[in-house]
């Protein structure tokens, strides 16, 4: 790890050092050949009274100064072109030497010529230039002549066979540190990541935002890699930036070009930093609103907590009913902090802002009719107490214990592992049967089950209470107080209908006691000799057995015989 920060910080300086040469050098790198070379003057004094600068004239990617009057038929455009032109021609004749300019003042014709050697005129100066520039006339061209002196000195210097050397050169070293750099990145992300994981289980901790944890330790690992990743994408845009804003500053066909990405780039920078430093209140306001509201929060929960835990008891609030409310409370501070901040948030005053505000809130008008109607059923399911998490229930068709009630669904698992979810709205529309009521509250009876078994009028009914009453009380998991017992609920044609019931405190046991109980009422009725069926009679009153127990019967009561071939006679 150290050897890797060695490389970065080799990385850095030669990259500082590369861009202290192009700043050092100026405009040009000619100023690293002359540093005793005056800065030329680009402007010149004007009256009070001009608007414009008038036409500039430009050699290279410099502005030498400004020709702000017409003379004859003569445009300043036009003039400053002209000029413009014949300067960049003596620059890029090496035979003329700089020494050769001179200035011939024409009296008769009131103007001041800037010549190259006897014949080659560059510039004109008339006295209304003179005026323009609120100068004299010679000193004004005296102090052109100086601007044009320097300023071909430094384009030739520019353009010079050394200086375009040592660009190449220049572009070999940077060449190198660039290679060299991306080279160590990418060769310490893999480092940097392997050492995250190792301080995945010691270092890092997970994130938690008013004790909600929001991220794992293994998370923000992951989050940080892939932090990690844009930033070597911005590192590597960024050195490749750097790299092509030094290469173009090297050669003097480009500089102009090097200067313009440099100022987009400054450009840029500073206004992100002037935009933060205006938002420096905002941002502080906003501060403030979410520390006021984390500690109120905080505040909340202890209450409602204590509130949960029974050591804060309120009448009439129940401690299950502590964190929905809590939840609910929170939902209601949120919003009401997001609606105060929202004015001090960047861009919130924009068009756009506002637009897309009214865009997100209408597409959540209309596709959220379900969702809060599932919201406010949840809602009205918690505060009305139907039932609570692991009580065994029935929900329309759907029988079993309830793993999770949300605002929007409940999920329940049946006996056969079956997790089925609910949404909440259907269940405030269906009838909901709590098999575990009685074991939460213990003012309430005890839990019946029951079932039913048809038997003959020819067997005692005290017969079968008492075999029945019997195998309710071998039944596991059954209360012995109260006592079971049995309720005849029909007499119909052929047969009677026995229903046994027991009280138990095991609701979700209920399938294995009852499976038990069948069990043993077929145990009890063989042992009494009692057959289990639903007989179907037809009355044929000719001397049949009646159905009447035997008990009920007289004395002398004989039942009559008869022969099978009384009523089938045999065939002839």
């Amino acid at each position: 790890m150290a050897q890797f920060w060695r490389r970065f910080i080799l990385v850095c300086t030669a990259f500082l050092l590369c861009w202290q040469i192009t700043v050092w050098q100026g405009k040009n790198l000619g100023a690293i050949a002359q540093p005793n070379v005056p800065e030329p003057t680009i402007t010149v004094e004007k009256p009070e009274n001009t608007l414009s600068q008038g036409s500039p004239v430009i050699l290279g990617d410099s502005t030498l100064f400004f020709i702000d009057a017409r003379i004859g038929s003569f445009p300043p455009d036009f003039r400053a072109q002209v000029t413009s032109e014949r300067i960049l021609k003596f620059a890029k004749n090496d035979q003329l030497s700089l020494d050769d300019l001179r200035i011939v003042d024409n009296e008769d014709t009131q103007t001041v010529d800037i010549l190259v050697g006897e014949e080659t005129l560059l510039v004109t100066l008339a006295e209304i230039d003179a005026v323009a520039a609120n100068a004299n006339r010679y000193d004004l061209a005296e102090q052109y002549t100086d601007i044009i002196r320097t300023e071909v000195a430094a384009f030739r210097e520019v353009h010079s066979l050394r200086n375009i050397l040592l660009g190449v050169v220049y572009t070999i070293v940077a060449t190198l540190v660039l290679v060299t750099s991306l080279i160590v990145l990418n060769r310490s992300i893999p480092k940097i990541h392997r050492r995250l994981r190792i301080w995945q289980t010691t270092w890092i901790p997970s994130i938690k935002v008013l004790g909600v944890e929001l991220l794992s330790a293994k998370r923000v690992v992951d989050l940080i890699s892939e932090l990690i990743k844009i930033l070597r994408l911005t590192t590597w845009l960024t050195f490749i930036y750097i790299y092509a804003n030094l290469v173009l500053s090297f050669f003097p066909w480009t500089q102009g070009l090097a200067r313009l990405l440099f100022e987009y780039a400054k450009n840029a920078t500073v206004t992100v930093i002037l935009g933060g430093l205006t938002y420096l209140p905002n941002l502080f306001f906003i501060a403030v609103i979410i520390f006021v509201t984390a500690y109120f929060l905080k505040i909340c929960k202890f209450f409602f907590t204590e509130i949960e835990r029974s050591k804060i008891i309120i009448q009439g609030f129940y401690p299950e009913w502590a964190m929905p409310t809590y939840k609910l409370v929170q939902f209601l501070v949120l919003a009401f902090a997001a609606i105060v901040a929202f004015p001090y948030l960047p861009g919130s005053d924009t068009p756009a802002f506002q637009g897309i505000s009214i865009f997100l809130g209408l597409l959540l008008s209309l596709g959220s009719t379900a969702a809060v109607a599932n919201v406010v059923a949840g809602t009205i399911m918690t505060y009305t107490r139907a039932f609570r998490i692991g009580d065994r229930i029935q929900i329309g068709d759907t029988k079993g214990d309830v793993l999770e009630k949300t605002l929007l669904v409940t999920r329940i698992r049946t006996i056969k592992n079956e997790v089925i979810t609910i949404p909440n709205s259907a269940v405030l529309s269906s009838h909901i049967i709590n098999f575990s009521e009685s074991k939460n509250d213990t003012e309430t009876p005890p839990l019946i089950i029951h079932t039913t078994i048809t038997l003959g009028y020819d067997v005692p009914w005290r017969k079968v209470h008492a075999v029945l009453v019997d195998a309710a009380s071998a039944t596991e998991h059954t209360l012995v107080e109260p006592k079971p017992f049995v309720l005849q609920t029909s007499l119909d044609d052929f047969y009677v209908s026995y229903e046994i019931n027991v009280y138990v405190d095991e609701p979700k046991m209920m399938a294995k006691i009852y499976s038990q109980l069948h069990q043993n009422i077929q145990d009890k009725c063989n042992e009494a000799d009692i057959e289990i069926l639903s007989p179907h009679y037809g009355a044929m009153r000719d001397g049949n057995r009646t159905t009447i127990p035997a008990d009920y019967l007289p004395s002398d009561y004989e039942a009559p015989s008869f022969r099978l071939g009384d009523f089938f006679p045999p065939k002839s």
